[in-house]
């Protein structure tokens, strides 16, 4: 009798025990969570280019790399480490007024989303805000601009017919300085393009409160060795006032494989610029740096400028900056450069093929390419098997 009136009160005691247990299997991993999103959250919405890349690796030089990258050396090695955009000091910020000076790039490029993206990523990473991108071929096509517009700090300029009436008018045209490349193919009329969108985004940087400007490609990064923090802004910083343009040298890539896929992040072997190179360091080594190739550099070695946002400021060629009124004051810098990734994929060849509509002739190709690698390469490829243009 004593047991079966104990039965129901231990079963509800049981039952209790129960209840109270699972509801607290349930809380507890929702607790955890909560404090998570409390403790990681920082603040408004998410940044598109952060959301765009939590499934993307970032290339980039740590400062202490930076330093070891300014060796003597004919060849140096980039050594890249992988961050995403919150890892350790880098991080994203769509609020440019923390930058300074305020520093921005235009370029004009047919590459693909995936490597314009890689490239703005690690350009927002050394601190560049703004980016004025004057779009063509696959970067002109919806799918790649939509999501480039999405971007803090990002401008997209497709090229339209209005856009080219509007550059019909330029004053570039009744001027001398670039009329050697007008009305000329391939490379003529892409240094005259980049010379229009330049003298554009001279006005849009301006309108949008930049202290300085690059003009660098899609298959170009900017080095800032020689700066404490591997950033832009800190070297541009310490540039004098009264000068207004600096010029970084290129170092090019030096391919060991010919099966790179992603060049920002395979490729870590550089020529260095006879700028940067002692004398006797560049004839000692100059045989084994060609490899046999007639010019140390297969492409240009020139290097390119940025130039301090001001009155009467114009291109002079896709290279350089110039004034209207004056003559700018420039300097050349000791440690920081321009890597350039030319060539770093075998598909690389056959999409200047496809570029450009000229006679894979020797005499034709002199009328559409200026250097002598860039139509000894366009032979090739529009000449040779699959087979024979990864031999060559």
């Amino acid at each position: 009798m004593m047991d079966s009136n104990q039965s129901p009160r231990q079963n509800s005691t049981i039952k209790n025990f129960i209840s109270k247990h699972l509801l607290l299997l349930i809380l507890l991993p929702f607790s955890v969570f909560l404090l998570t999103f409390i403790f990681q959250w920082r603040g408004g919405s998410m940044d598109p280019l952060t959301r765009l890349s939590l499934d993307r690796s970032l290339i980039c030089s740590s400062p202490a790399q930076a330093k070891s990258n300014t060796s003597s050396s004919d060849e140096l090695t980039v050594n890249a480490s992988h961050v995403t955009p919150h890892f350790g000091s880098f991080m994203f910020n769509s609020n440019n007024s923390v930058l300074t000076p305020k520093v921005c790039i235009t370029s004009t490029t047919a590459a693909g989303l995936e490597d314009i993206l890689s490239w703005i990523f690690f350009h927002k990473v050394v601190g560049i805000s703004n980016f004025f991108l004057f779009v063509e071929g696959k970067a002109a096509t919806p799918n790649v601009t939509i999501v480039l517009e999405s971007l803090p700090g990002v401008k997209v300029i497709p090229r339209t017919i209005q856009l080219e009436k509007q550059q019909a008018k330029s004053r570039i045209w009744n001027e001398t300085w670039l009329s050697g490349a007008f009305h000329k193919p391939c490379n003529g009329a892409l240094f005259v393009k980049q010379t229009l969108n330049m003298e554009m985004a001279i006005v849009m940087a301006r309108e949008a409160g930049m202290d300085w400007i690059f003009h660098v490609d899609t298959d170009e990064l900017l080095h800032p060795a020689g700066t404490r923090n591997y950033t832009i802004t800190e070297l541009l910083a310490k540039v004098p006032t009264d000068v207004d343009a600096i010029v970084l040298t290129n170092y090019e890539s030096a391919v060991e494989r010919d099966d790179i896929k992603k060049p920002f992040v395979e490729v870590t072997l550089f020529k260095k610029n006879f700028g940067h190179l002692p004398n006797d360091t560049n004839f000692k080594l100059y045989k084994m740096a060609t490899r046999g190739n007639p010019n140390y550099f297969l492409t240009y070695g020139n290097g390119k400028s940025a130039a301090r946002i001001q009155d009467h400021l114009r291109p002079n060629g896709a290279h350089r900056w110039y004034n209207y009124v004056k003559e700018p004051k420039e300097i050349q810098l000791d440690e920081a450069a321009i890597l350039h990734y030319t060539y770093a994929r075998f598909s690389d060849l056959t999409s200047r093929r496809d570029r450009c509509k000229c006679q894979p002739t020797q005499e034709d190709v002199k009328r559409c390419f200026w250097l002598e690698f860039d139509r000894s390469a366009f032979i090739v490829a529009s000449t040779e098997t699959q087979e024979g243009m990864l031999r060559w």
